[in-house]
């Protein structure tokens, strides 16, 4: 069997690597050059993949890249794993999607099966997907090849759960697409959950990150009020995490990150809108997350004031600015939100973050804190990303003022320098 992987970024490459590990040849089709240059040395971009294990399977023949669509056409399976982003009107943006398969359909044999593990809206696979392979290539989809959705349900930087072990729905064009796929992830992924149709898998992945979405914006929202009624939120979580039944604890936090959690919800919207139907939680939802940087920026400006000082001409110190904490991913980070929006205050900005290097768009480099006795030269210091390699106990001991959006100082003995959420 061989697997051709369109698209080799947080999705794609990890998903090479489960088909490499488990024997199975896989051509991966990347429009960086560059990307493909790195996959072919063995060099990793991608923090969930290490260059060594990389490297194994580069030299073992069992990844390749190239921008070549004509090297999928030996392949019994192609899997397209590109971003879906939303555009300025917060609508889905599946430009990179179809400009990937028009270019795939006149590289289409029968026989093949094509799958979309990207995130997008119900119908996407039937209505948009498959037209355009049967435009390019002549052939009838659930005819002459198969077509199915898979959606990608990783985190990234868990251990417990990766991409080998998270289970796998599949949802076919028709029985014999469904039962196509679950021959090809099957030796690859430990467990693969067939649903009915590629519009029971879209939706699969909207409806967990919606689940989130909500969740989330309900202890944001929480988290607003018990700050004005000076009620710990972070006790009152913990206290009602304590019952064994009927509730699943949710944190809040300076605002949503990553690609999927803060995206994918208006992509249902947005479809829901044919159907004349109007999802209000979601949209909700969206609202009160959205906010939260904002709520967080004038939390800063209420510490700073109790010393004294407003935000502007103030030097503040964030910590964390990846979306999540122990990784490198930079996407939709409520963190880069935070900083444009001090900077528009007159704050004097700078960040530590062992994952990131630096913020070109902002022209700022990870600060070091080998020393952090450095903290005290900071008007406050923000935690918006808790890394786990950080010493919060430090912080807390050389800063003059903390701002914790994350309550990664919990337990640690203030001298009334700390402010929370």
């Amino acid at each position: 069997m061989k697997i051709a992987v369109i698209g080799l970024g947080y999705v794609g490459l990890p998903l090479a690597m489960v088909f490499a590990e488990a024997g199975i040849e896989v051509v991966g089709v990347e429009a960086v050059a560059s990307r493909c240059d790195d996959v072919n040395a063995g060099r990793s971009y991608i923090q969930d993949v290490s260059g060594d294990a990389l490297g194994k399977m580069v030299d073992a023949g069992l990844i390749h890249a190239t921008m070549d669509y004509a090297a999928t056409e030996d392949c019994d399976a192609d899997i397209i794993c590109l971003p879906t982003p939303l555009n300025a009107n917060r609508e889905p943006d599946l430009t990179l999607v179809t400009d990937a398969t028009e270019k795939l359909a006149g590289h289409l044999r029968r026989g093949q099966l094509v799958t979309l593990e990207s995130t997008t809206y119900p119908g996407t696979t039937r209505e948009v997907l498959a037209p355009i392979l049967e435009r390019g290539s002549g052939l009838t989809a659930g005819v002459d090849f198969h077509v199915a959705f898979s959606p990608e349900r990783v985190d990234p930087g868990r251990t417990d759960y990766t991409t080998k072990s998270t289970p796998k729905v599949v949802g076919g064009l028709t029985p014999a697409c469904t039962a196509r796929a679950l021959q090809i992830y099957g030796p690859a992924i430990d467990h693969v959950v067939p649903v009915s149709t590629p519009e029971a898998a879209e939706m699969t992945k909207l409806l967990e990150n919606i689940f989130r979405s909500v969740n989330i914006a309900l202890m944001n929202e929480l988290a607003m009020l018990c700050d004005r009624m000076k009620v710990d939120i972070w006790e009152v979580i913990d206290a009602a995490a304590t019952k064994p039944f009927g509730f699943m604890k949710f944190q809040p936090g300076p605002g949503l990150g990553g690609h999927c959690i803060p995206i994918d919800p208006f992509y249902l919207s947005w479809k829901a809108r044919e159907f004349d139907f109007w999802t209000e939680f979601i949209e909700l939802a969206g609202k009160v997350n959205e906010n939260m940087p904002y709520f967080c920026v004038e939390k800063l400006h209420k510490a700073l004031n109790t010393r004294g000082k407003s935000l502007n001409g103030a030097r503040v110190l964030v910590l964390g600015v990846a979306y999540k904490a122990d990784i490198d991913d930079l996407r939709e980070s409520p963190a880069l939100k935070v900083i444009r929006l001090l900077r528009e205050h007159g704050a004097d900005v700078a960040y530590h973050d062992p994952y990131c290097a630096e913020l070109p768009a902002f022209g700022l480099r990870s600060v070091p804190l080998a020393d952090y006795r450095g903290l005290a030269d900071y008007d406050v210091v923000a935690i918006v990303t808790a890394h786990s390699a950080l010493d919060y106990r430090s912080v807390v001991n050389e800063a003059d003022l903390v701002v914790d959006f994350r309550n990664a100082t919990a337990g640690i003995p203030s001298a009334g320098n700390v402010w929370k959420l």
